[in-house]
């Protein structure tokens, strides 16, 4: 059997990985801080002269932008600051409390440690709040909590699923906690979620959880002024 072929001198690209990774950053930086909105053209060369790098760093950041949710590439337009969409919002916080649901249904099977998973995500995002974290850690932090819940059902593939659909909500997410300065509201929620969970009231829990993605749907819609859509069934 012949041995695998060596990596060619000079074939990684550590440093212009790091590049990108740090302009990808910055930029993520900008879109949570409010000072790109949605909707605002991400235009390669005003951006490469801002960051100090070259239109081929700012390229390839922009496209991890775009597999992130956080930017959206249309033909003939270029890249922009993604634009939530009202159907959007109603129907993958309608997809999250099915997911989400599960794993609060799930807490008396789930493991001891990914239970206090649950509670440290809590504690790390309340004492972020409390802290006067970014609004990007804010953010994070937040749908670290969510995931911890679809956790719970011991699933990876669900965990994934729900990643994908939590990533679609982060520029809303940061935009509307900016226009409400509500994180603190946010965390109280989650604490009576959990209290919930330890307690033992699963079907209090659960429809707590299903209230709570049914007005976050409802109040990303009318906090960032989109267009309403017609409910999904199962909740928003």
């Amino acid at each position: 059997m012949s041995e695998p072929a060596a990596v060619p001198a000079g074939a990684l690209r550590l440093e212009h990985a790091t590049a990108v990774d740090r302009a990808a950053q910055e930029l993520r930086r900008a879109v949570f801080d409010g000072e790109l909105e949605s909707g605002t053209p991400l235009r390669e060369v005003a951006l490469a002269a801002s960051l100090g790098v070259s239109r081929p760093t700012v390229r390839e950041a922009l496209t991890v932008l775009v597999s992130e949710g956080l930017a959206t590439r249309e033909p003939h337009r270029g890249v922009s600051v993604a634009t939530p969409q009202a159907a959007s919002v109603r129907d993958i916080c309608a997809a999250r409390w099915v997911l989400e649901g599960a794993g609060a249904l799930a807490w008396p099977q789930a493991t001891d440690a990914l239970r206090r998973q649950v509670r440290t995500t809590l504690e790390a995002y309340t004492a972020s709040v409390h802290a006067g974290g970014t609004y990007q850690e804010l953010n994070e932090q937040h749908l670290a909590f969510h995931l911890s819940l679809v956790a719970l059902t011991g699933s990876p593939r669900l965990v994934h699923m729900a990643e994908q659909l939590v990533t679609e909500l982060k520029v809303a997410l940061a935009q509307v906690d900016r226009l409400r300065r509500n994180a603190h509201d946010e965390a109280d929620n989650h604490t009576q979620l959990v209290l919930l969970l330890e307690s033992g009231d699963l079907d209090a829990a659960h429809d707590f959880l299903r209230g709570h993605l049914a007005g976050a749907a409802d109040e990303i819609i009318t906090a960032l002024a989109l267009e309403p859509g017609p409910p999904v069934a199962g909740g928003s």
